[in-house]
């Protein structure tokens, strides 16, 4: 059985970094043992149909991971290159997933800085959307917006009118929502709400919500189809899929409700924090801090050397709450950032503290993605 307090318990690196809960576990030990490349695997049948049933979708499928499902989820609405993908310059699908687009897709990718440098807007689409048949592009097939990015949701309102945009031009629209789960939680707007105005959907179950393994995308039955032979031809159709779908369910029932009050310990830690002099990248509206190292004038590799002193995990400017993140490990955190503001202001100019020399590299993108 999993231990009472989580190996994540002090971990801020991601929300990636939950640990299986013992009912987690104790589902996976009695789930089902069908067969689902044959569609044959109780459990999974049944998670499926529950994403169905919450988004309003016609059909589900499981995927091992979130990658996958944004791989699927835009490879289903390309049909014949030249075409490209309209999203976000930090948004996972583009940044974070091993080229993916170009390997799997054959597409060009056109990244997108928002004007408002927080979230993608209709003008903005409308600024760099390729539409016609000049034969010098790549026409946009797909527009694929990341929700939530950085932790911050892109309204729903917004949402809407660049998907009547994309419609009204035969573009496809998909979701990277990953996170999704949290935007629904943070807004109160459904998931139903939110995929309305999408072709496709890909979820991840092994982020915030903490299950082991997954994710799982949502569209047509058709485009489902498609997917799971597109699944196939990856290496994604395993056999008993029971066996994480039903810690999936779980996960669903028992840590999705949980999800506002991580919101709100985030909420309050980033209060605190400003009351120290950290300044943040982006609004905190979910689960996640960015700190403004720069204007914080922290100097990170010192931060780094501080929270390994105080028993905290942190990767970069990130602060990523979750629902195993223990009050202990949030006190420890900020005696660590409050020790590493101190000393940074004491640093001779061009200081390179040993988690520098070890190979620490900066690489906070605000995409917030992994």
């Amino acid at each position: 059985m999993a231990p009472k307090v989580s190996p994540a318990a002090n971990d801020f690196r991601s929300d990636t970094f939950t640990t299986p809960t013992p009912s987690m576990l104790e589902a996976m030990a009695n789930s089902s043992v069908g067969d689902d490349v044959y569609q044959e695997d109780s459990d999974t049948n049944a998670f499926q149909a529950e994403i169905s049933r919450l988004t309003g979708m016609e059909d589900a499928l499981f995927t091992l991971s979130g990658t996958m499902g944004n791989q699927l989820g835009v490879r289903i609405h390309l049909n014949q290159f030249p075409h490209s993908v309209l999203c976000d310059y930090r948004a996972h699908v583009y940044a974070e997933e091993g080229s993916g687009l170009a390997v799997l897709s054959q597409a060009m990718v056109t990244p997108v800085h928002p004007a408002n440098g927080l979230y993608l807007t209709v003008d903005d689409v409308k600024k760099w959307v390729t539409l016609g048949d000049d034969i010098h592009t790549a026409p946009t097939k797909v527009i694929s917006l990341e929700v939530t990015i950085g932790g911050v949701i892109t309204p729903l309102e917004e949402i809407r009118k660049i998907s009547e945009f994309a419609r009204a031009h035969d573009i496809k629209i998909h979701c990277d929502g990953a996170r999704l789960w949290n935007a629904s939680a943070a807004t109160g707007h459904s998931l139903a709400d939110y995929c309305q105005y999408f072709d496709s959907v890909s979820m991840c179950v092994s982020k915030g919500l903490g299950a082991p393994i997954g994710g799982v995308l949502a569209s047509t039955k058709e485009n489902i189809k498609r997917a799971r032979w597109l699944r196939k031809q990856l290496g994604g159709g395993i056999r008993q899929a029971g066996i994480l779908t039903s810690a999936a369910l779980v996960a669903l029932r028992e840590v999705w409700p949980t999800m506002k009050t991580t919101h709100e310990r985030t909420k309050k830690l980033a209060k605190d924090l400003e009351e120290l002099g950290v300044v943040p990248q982006l609004p905190v509206e979910t689960n996640f801090i960015f700190i403004d190292a720069k204007k914080s004038n922290i100097n990170m590799g010192v931060l780094l050397e501080q929270c390994k002193k105080f028993n905290v995990k942190l990767m970069d400017e990130r602060i990523s709450l979750h629902h195993q993140i223990s009050d202990e490990a949030i006190e420890n955190l900020k005696l660590a950032i409050a020790e590493a503001i101190k000393i940074t202001k004491t640093l001779p100019e061009g200081y390179v503290s040993n988690a520098e020399k070890g190979g620490y590299a900066n690489n906070a993108k605000m995409n917030g993605s992994d």
